[in-house]
């Protein structure tokens, strides 16, 4: 095979089109998801090299994922590394005053559709032929370590952590490698407001956090994704090194 093809949820900005621009600078053809068409086409612009297309998808409908699948089996056959990075997250909100319909709305992106994504791109995988394929999945700090008031976002995040075990384990028959990128204050329109009025600290204080650049997550997907399919990057955190994160609580 010459061409390598990967599909990039939550492609349309930050962590997910830094993602986009380093795979494609070394070498991958692309396939960009999210719901906005016009974020994605801006992606797209930024990657010169192989073939990039993008299907404006909402990832937590089911019939939606099959669809896109289905497109990228018509248009290239096959699928050879899936980053499952779109996520959600609400305000701050301590525990008490949470409520049902929060909860639903961050756990049916990070967790759901985590799922829907990643169980397409499994049988895409599985039944190619060369068979099998890497998924990425984007977990983040708070799989380790929560904020405060942060409860769904949390526990859709260590949940992911137990798919990204679950698909290891399941896809080591067909060649399939699945990890999980745990990230911490990458600088991205989602930490914008954060970097400007502060993160809720758990000893109650607001602080300003440190940040990095996002392009540092694209250069470790980038990373993962080429290894061989003998190899795997099963975790990996990367974070702003002065990030009040070891120690938090």
């Amino acid at each position: 095979m010459t061409e390598k093809i990967a599909v990039i949820t939550g492609a349309g900005s930050g962590v997910g089109r830094a993602a986009a621009r380093a795979l494609n600078e070394s070498g991958w053809s692309l396939v960009l998801v999210g719901r906005r068409k016009e974020a994605l086409e801006e992606t797209a612009a930024m990657c010169q090299k192989g073939r990039v297309l993008s299907v404006p998808t909402d990832v937590t409908v089911p019939a939606q994922v099959e669809a896109l699948f289905a497109t990228v089996k018509k248009e290239f056959g096959r699928v050879d590394c899936v980053f499952n990075n779109a996520g959600a997250g609400n305000p701050a909100t301590n525990f008490g005053d949470f409520t049902w319909d929060m909860w639903r709305s961050t756990v049916a992106v990070n967790l759901d559709a985590m799922f829907l994504v990643a169980n397409h791109a499994f049988r895409l995988m599985r039944d190619q032929s060369p068979q099998g394929g890497r998924i990425i999945n984007n977990g983040s700090i708070s799989a380790h370590a929560p904020r405060p008031g942060s409860v769904a976002y949390t526990s859709s995040k260590h949940a992911v952590t137990g798919l990204t075990k679950s698909i290891s384990l399941d896809g080591r028959a067909y060649n399939i490698a699945c990890g999980q990128v745990d990230i911490g204050n990458a600088a991205t329109p989602m930490t914008d407001p954060g970097a400007k009025n502060g993160q809720l600290q758990p000893n109650g204080q607001i602080m300003v956090e440190p940040r990095m650049d996002v392009d540092h997550v694209g250069q470790q997907l980038a990373f993962m994704a080429n290894l061989p399919l003998e190899s795997n990057v099963q975790f990996v955190t990367i974070m702003a090194t002065k990030m009040p994160l070891i120690g938090r609580g």
